[in-house]
């Protein structure tokens, strides 16, 4: 019958959640009951403080480095090319939060809550965080290029800006894929170490670069130490992380070499500056996270072995710049 045939509609399925950073077809994951807005002390979590010892540590042997060459210690041009590396960090983590939150990936996240998931922030309120801080690094990057007359480094400096967005945001964020190690090690490691040592001095003594490969794989350990503890998360939501595609135990055996390498440059480096034999004691650190990863039983665990591999970052560069321009 014609009155009963034009009832029936076709189920139209479940909408395909939306896979781009735009807060205005995004979908806000979490528990859609209402919470309490984000305090100040949200806010300042979510730019993950743990985590900023790795913007500092290839600022400071990168300078170290470019002291070694020109003995002069260039502070003004350092401290922008500090301000650059931490707006940096602290950007792409907003920006993870945003692109992490829309996506449904933090929905059941272990470590400490994000602001988009647990629906205490707008969308579009933490993306504008996050390009702001681009924007601070971007300034303060324009103020290097002028004072050095370093013009391509405008290109180096876009290149940054595009690989903390892409991380985790539009259409094919490469941290899905398996290779956020690999553009940590080049960006916070060998880009922002040898970056710093050029713009002071014109030049990258061998020392700059053993001093970029260390950090470079510090960085990248606690990049691994993060996505251990977010294993069986991120396999959950289709989050393909250079962890979720080797398992557990190569991850436990690549973070153990990435913290232990830069403790044997170091002991090649203490050869001919024999302060750096000091570094060793940032071991001290370094193994009790090592312990903790091979040993944790609770995801939470990680946070610290986390935290410690944070910590030994910046402690190792304070002892190997010490030893350069000791």
């Amino acid at each position: 019958m014609a009155g009963t045939s034009s009832k029936k509609r076709k189920h139209p399925g479940p909408k395909k959640q939306p896979s781009r950073g735009n807060p205005q077809k995004a979908r806000q994951s979490g528990d859609p009951r209402a919470v309490e807005p984000a305090t100040a002390r949200d806010w300042i979590g979510a730019a993950r403080l743990r985590t900023l010892p790795l913007a500092i540590s290839p600022v400071v042997v990168g300078t170290a480095a470019a002291i070694l060459v020109v003995d002069v210690f260039h502070w003004v041009i350092a401290l922008f090319c500090l301000i650059v590396s931490v707006s940096l960090q602290i950007g792409v983590n907003y920006a993870n939060d945003y692109s992490d939150g829309i996506r449904g990936t933090d929905d059941h996240r272990v470590g400490p809550a994000r602001l988009t998931a647990s629906r205490k922030a707008k969308p579009r309120a933490v993306l504008t965080v996050a390009l702001v801080f681009f924007a601070i690094a971007a300034i303060a990057g324009l103020a290097i290029t002028i004072r050095t007359q370093q013009w391509w480094f405008l290109a180096v400096g876009a290149a940054c800006i595009l690989a903390a967005w892409f991380y985790t945001g539009g259409k094919r964020p490469y941290g899905y894929y398996g290779l956020g190690e690999l553009f940590v090690f080049v960006f916070f490691g060998l880009v922002a170490t040898l970056g710093t040592t050029w713009v002071q001095a014109f030049a990258l003594p061998q020392e700059a670069w053993f001093g970029a490969v260390a950090i470079g794989l510090l960085a990248c350990a606690v990049l691994l130490a993060n996505n251990l503890r977010d294993i069986d998360q991120d396999r959950a939501s289709g989050k393909r992380t250079l962890t979720t595609l080797i398992g557990r135990t190569a991850t436990r055996w690549l973070f153990t070499i990435f913290v232990l390498a830069p403790f044997v440059i170091a002991a090649y480096l203490a050869l001919f500056y024999p302060i750096a034999w000091l570094s060793l004691l940032v071991l001290l650190a370094a193994l009790p996270a090592i312990l903790i990863v091979w040993t944790y039983r609770d995801p939470r665990e990680l946070v610290v072995a986390l935290g410690l591999t944070s910590l030994t970052s910046l402690a190792y560069a304070a002892f190997l710049a010490w030893a350069l321009v000791g």
